[in-house]
């Protein structure tokens, strides 16, 4: 077992994922290059073994208005491949998942066509960089537009209509409002698409399936020899106090609100993911922590794991 964060580095003083310069400044891929060599320098000294890529890795990649952005993984093949070469050294595993703004199944078509569009540029991106199938791009269905079943269908229709890159590298996760795991397991049948089962979305959306069969079902779209993924998280359950004008003084007050259970809290409840661990024992998968503090956050599991002496969930070290 695996365990990754997602895209941000805290530790160390923090480093830079990818060039977030705004266009004016001429932002270049071979800048989040450069800067994902340090990011891999890092997870080899902190026996991190998988990691998520910023979705803007690719500044611009895709910008209807901004062609001169549009080659950047042609310019710098060479490049990418010498960096996916060092991952691999370093047994890392690679993914992406796009921001919520891309939308397969949008009935608005613009929508759509710039889905696909950077659907294609983060599958070429890992292609460029050698990885195997085990690195993917994850994404969610989209909207359910007043009619699941259509919604389920025109995504389908238009994971035909990608480019063969999308098609091979795309896999679907289940959300938390939406589409469960079996809904997901439709998109499956039809086009063959591996599965990402989500716990926190799990939890807040399970459909009919208990957890072990729901995860079950989603490590069975892997093809044998390729290690399944899945997503884990806590939610967040911290009192909010909202500043809001008083209806009757005119003056802010203060107003307190429950936590939204679908937020990603900082770090992962360890105690929710023994409970979780044990209930799902014998499946194999890696882990993508989806965490506010990130690496810490997989460091202090790490270590919470080890202090109980639960060594069997400890990713093994492969560095000294």
């Amino acid at each position: 077992m695996r365990y990754g964060f997602a895209v941000k580095v805290l530790g160390d003083g923090g480093l830079p994922s990818h060039d977030t310069r705004k266009w004016q400044n001429e932002p270049d891929l071979g800048v989040s290059i450069r800067m994902l060599y340090d990011i891999l320098d890092y997870l080899k000294r902190k026996n991190i073994r998988m990691y998520r890529i910023s979705s803007d890795f690719v500044p611009y990649g895709t910008h209807p208005d901004m062609p001169q952005f549009h080659r950047q993984i042609d310019r710098y093949r060479k490049e990418l491949a010498e960096l996916g070469s060092q991952a691999e050294k370093h047994d890392i595993r690679l993914s992406l998942h796009p921001s919520q703004y891309v939308v397969l199944n949008a009935e608005d078509e613009a929508v759509a066509k710039k889905a696909a569009a950077d659907l294609m540029q983060q599958a070429e991106l890992l292609d460029a960089m050698e990885q195997g199938p085990e690195a993917v791009v994850v994404t969610h269905v989209g909207g359910e537009y007043k009619n699941k079943d259509s919604s389920i269908a025109r995504f389908i229709t238009r994971w035909h209509l990608l480019g063969e890159p999308a098609r091979r590298r795309m896999v679907v996760e289940n959300d938390e409002r939406l589409f469960t795991v079996d809904d997901i397991l439709k998109i499956h049948e039809s086009t063959g698409s591996r599965l990402v089962f989500d716990y926190q979305h799990y939890m807040l959306n399970p459909g009919k399936r208990s957890m072990k069969d729901a995860l079950r079902a989603c490590i069975a779209t892997w093809p044998d020899g390729v290690m399944s993924k899945i997503h884990f998280s806590s939610p967040r359950t911290e009192l909010r106090e909202l500043q809001r004008k008083s209806p009757l003084t005119g003056k802010k007050e203060s107003v307190y609100q429950p936590p939204l259970l679908s937020q990603h809290a900082d770090y992962i409840n360890p105690l929710e993911f023994l409970l979780f661990a044990d209930a799902v024992g014998g499946l194999s998968f890696d882990v993508m922590l989806e965490a506010k503090a990130k690496d810490l956050a997989l460091l202090e599991l790490r270590r919470f794991f080890r202090m109980r002496g639960r060594e069997d969930l400890v990713d093994i070290p492969i560095y000294t």
